[in-house]
């Protein structure tokens, strides 16, 4: 009597249901095999009352009957064009999914097959049904929020169908609590439907099958063969179980949902079945529109605190799906760790082994895969490396990257046995692309992080740098006058040189004043011809004269040159001034001045035997604006400023440098 009552209740409000839906202004074809779909639903639930005795295969009817019209609704929403009903049945796909209904109406009227059979067609129906909602929803896009009511209807509608025919498949009967209850469970998810039909303004969604829904469906298909299995084995533990039969139908119901979750969460198992899919079904890897989308959404997810190198590496490990890795850069001989995920720093054996890649990467741009590596090196030729350290190496995969046509770095990347991959033609492409693509936005920010560089420089340390070294060289006269005012004051060729030495600092400060007050960044280029030695005489008389130990000047040949001759002071000043600080008072420093007719350059060398500079500060800090190991007494832009000089008239300034022994500057001078 009760189920009755759940059937009565169901008809009610789908026949109101249908009401709305007739009187709704809204037209199409989605609309009509609604009606349809919603009347079939009404009639099934008046099944009881339009028939004498129940049997199962007058049941197994009208469930066909109701499921044929939600799946014709179907597949008229797996494409966004359908215009008419003759559009969707013309389509192979349609009647390829009507054919499970189709086939478990022809059956019982025309054969006599045993009640297991047909619990297995519905149990099939209604995994279908399953298999079609994920497609749609996944495909749906932005769509997603208004279709998810007619999922959530249609899934759990066919879920207990599913639980129904399934538990009848291993029992070999139907169980009637189920059917009772079938009544009061649809009347009870109308109000889903009711809200799918309120927010979706236009059905249809534009299907296509990627490899995500043919995982995600293969898995529920692999859930439906192991459950059809267990039937089998349920039927057979029914028939010759006796009194354990119930017994041990239970516990293999529940061994089933255990191993049924275990294949589910088990991400091993997940990647074998989309390797085998791959391998299979698809003519390419990868699905390089959502690869392509993933990249770039990975290289802007960038992390407060998170480096540009460490971004860099995780878009690398992403694109592969690989764990650990790690990011080096080449300087020189040696290797610089930039970034590493889940990754130890190599030891000795591996950075010799990776100097090795790096001088193959000179000759080839080639991605090595060490497992191809260790088993055919003779497909790499030209490189030569030790096997018995090779098979130390834990990483897989050595990926070069390149500034140009100059090697750079390397990404260095290793997985679990079980994930990592074998490279072949299509992999290799792949990942030439997304190196590409990583390259370009690593070195873009690099290009934007030297522009800002230099930015700040043109605003405040080109001004900084001028007003630093004017006021060393005044201050460099003043002291001259100082030093030898106690012994000269009363020779009137010293009161002289005196006057004219304060006129010329006078000359030097209103000059400075002016261009400070001008807001100029630097003083007007004044060019003319002069001689380098005369130049550096000067330098080493007038503003370095009172340091020790004094600087000597040998000229083996010269000639004369066009040069800004304040500018060529000052950069010379700061250097011979730091070689003098940098030696003992009992030390030397020599400035030498030479032609070389051959290059058409004149040749300047400041030696000296002083502390010296390590390998490492040259490279990384010499040269580097405001980085200075005097404190408050320096800016640290002499070393940039003079570069920039020299670089500027067209010649370049070389060091040499060991600590504890000395230091040579040589600057190349343009004498044409």
């Amino acid at each position: 009597m009760l189920a009755v009552w759940g059937y009565a209740a169901s008809a009610l409000g789908y026949a109101l249901l249908l009401l709305l839906l007739l009187t709704s202004r809204k037209s199409g074809l989605a609309k009509y095999l609604l009606i349809l779909a919603t009347a079939a639903t009404c009639v099934w639930s008046l099944s009881p009352f339009l028939i004498g005795e129940m049997t199962v295969e007058r049941l197994i009817v009208f469930d066909n009957v109701k499921q044929l019209f939600w799946l014709l609704f179907l597949a008229a929403c797996l494409k966004d064009n359908f215009t008419s009903l003759a559009g969707v049945l013309t389509r192979p796909e349609t009647w390829l999914i009507l054919a499970l209904p189709i086939t478990g109406l022809i059956i019982p009227l025309g054969f006599d097959v045993n009640d297991s059979w047909l619990f297995l067609l519905q149990t099939v129906l209604a995994l279908q049904v399953l298999v079609l909602l994920e497609i749609i929803y996944r495909q749906a896009g932005e769509n997603r929020w208004a279709f998810k009511p007619l999922i959530l209807y249609l899934g759990a509608t066919n879920l207990f169908e599913f639980v129904t025919f399934a538990n009848a498949l291993m029992v070999e009967q139907i169980d009637l609590t189920y059917i009772a209850a079938r009544g009061f469970i649809y009347t009870a998810l109308i109000p889903l439907l009711v809200l799918a039909i309120r927010r979706v303004q236009h059905w249809g969604v534009d299907i296509f099958v990627s490899r995500e829904v043919v995982l995600h469906s293969s898995l529920l298909l692999v859930a439906g063969c192991y459950l059809f299995v267990m039937s089998l084995i349920g039927y057979v533990v029914k028939y010759y179980g006796g009194q354990w039969s119930t017994t041990i139908q239970i516990t293999l119901i529940f061994l089933s949902l255990a191993l049924l979750a275990t294949v589910f969460l088990s991400a091993s198992f997940r990647t074998k079945v989309k390797v085998f899919i791959t391998k299979h079904f698809f003519a390419n890897q990868f699905d390089y529109r959502h690869e392509w989308v993933k990249l770039t959404q990975s290289l802007e997810s960038n992390q407060p605190g998170q480096t540009v190198y460490q971004t860099v590496l995780n878009a690398f490990l992403q694109a592969m799906d690989y764990q650990s890795g790690l990011f080096i850069k080449r300087v020189d001989n040696k290797v610089e760790y930039l970034a590493d995920q889940e990754a130890e720093p190599l030891c000795e054996e591996q950075q010799v082994v990776v100097q090795q890649f790096f001088d193959f990467f000179e000759q080839k741009n080639w991605i090595i895969d060490m497992a191809e590596l260790r088993t055919k090196p003779y497909v790499y030729e030209g490189l030569k490396v030790n096997h018995a350290i090779l098979n130390k190496i834990a990483f897989q995969l050595v990926i070069p990257i390149y500034r140009g046509d100059t090697l750079w770095g390397a990404v260095l990347m290793s997985n679990t046995n079980d994930t990592s991959r074998s490279l072949n033609w299509e992999l290799r492409d792949y990942l030439t692309a997304v190196t590409a693509q990583i390259t370009n936005f690593l070195f873009h920010h690099e290009a934007a992080k030297e522009v800002a560089e230099n930015a700040q420089f043109a605003a405040f340390t080109r001004m900084s740098a001028f007003v630093l070294h004017d006021l060393k060289n005044v201050l460099a006269q003043i002291d001259l006058i100082l030093c030898n005012a106690e012994q000269h004051k009363d020779n009137p060729e010293f009161i002289d040189d005196t006057f004219e030495t304060l006129h010329h600092t006078k000359a030097r400060m209103d000059k400075m004043l002016r261009q400070l007050s001008e807001k100029n960044a630097e003083p007007t280029s004044q060019q003319r011809l002069c001689r380098v030695s005369a130049c550096i005489e000067k330098v080493i008389e007038q503003r370095c004269a009172t340091q020790l130990p004094k600087a000597e000047l040998m000229v083996n040949s010269e000639i004369e040159v066009v040069l800004d001759n304040d500018k060529f002071a000052n950069v010379m000043y700061h250097l011979i001034s730091n070689a003098q600080q940098a030696t003992a008072d009992d030390g030397f420093v020599r400035v030498e001045v030479s032609h070389e007719p051959q290059s058409e350059q004149i040749v300047v060398t400041i030696s000296d035997n002083g502390s010296g500079m390590s390998k490492a500060f040259i490279q990384q800090r010499l040269f580097t604006p405001f980085d200075t190991t005097k404190g408050n007494a320096g800016m640290g832009i002499g070393a940039y400023d003079a570069k920039a000089f020299l670089e500027k008239i067209g010649g370049f300034l070389y060091v040499q440098s060991e600590e504890d022994v000395g230091t040579v500057f040589t600057l190349n001078i343009p004498a044409n």
